[in-house]
């Protein structure tokens, strides 16, 4: 017992003992602290909202006490309604917290327009795997007095003819004017798209 004694009148001893008293303080009032702050023990199942317009993925949200982000979406799902949710995280049903947020990629009205290429002078086949390359269907062919056989002489789009840098809408069909190789071109019917 004097040992004790005499050991805690040292001050480099008592010093130590206030020391760690304090550390030992200082992580009871963090560990509380933290339980509070961060809402520990706290979950929110996250809803579904595949398929859901923005006005009500707002209010399913809302009623959650959780917030979005939505984030730029480039790729049109024609498997959705245009203007939804396609894709979310966290995903549903995972557990988070109140005031979490959520990352939303919503459905674009309709598929991004893209740039016609120059097509004019080039084959048939040519053409064929440019258009289905940028992500355009080939439709119908249909053929004019032409030297060239099978030479890309003009492209339509839903009757009407299309020139090089017209933008239409991704997974458009687009139909090709051929060369039939067997006459002289008209310049009436075979323009020179530039």
């Amino acid at each position: 017992m004097e040992k004790i004694k005499l050991i805690l009148k040292n001050t480099l001893v008592k010093t130590i003992l206030k020391i760690v008293g304090i550390l030992i303080l200082l992580v009871i009032i963090l560990k509380i602290w933290l339980g509070i702050t961060t809402n520990h023990g706290q979950k929110i199942a996250v809803p579904d909202l595949s398929k859901m317009s923005l006005l009500k993925m707002k209010v399913a949200l809302g009623d959650a006490n959780l917030s979005y982000v939505i984030q730029d979406t480039m790729a049109f799902n024609p498997n959705y309604p245009p203007l939804t949710v396609i894709e979310q995280n966290p995903e549903f049903g995972e557990y988070v917290k109140e005031n979490r947020k959520i990352y939303i990629k919503l459905n674009p009205s309709s598929y991004r327009k893209i740039k016609i290429p120059n097509f004019y002078g080039k084959t048939k086949r040519q053409i064929e795997m440019q258009l289905k390359s940028i992500g355009f269907n080939i439709g119908t062919f249909s053929y004019v007095p032409d030297r060239g056989r099978n030479v890309v002489r003009g492209l339509s789009f839903k009757g009407k003819r299309i020139k090089t840098g017209d933008l239409i809408p991704k997974n458009s069909t687009i139909n090709l004017v051929l060369g039939d190789g067997k006459g002289t071109s008209n310049s009436s019917s075979t323009e020179k798209q530039e």
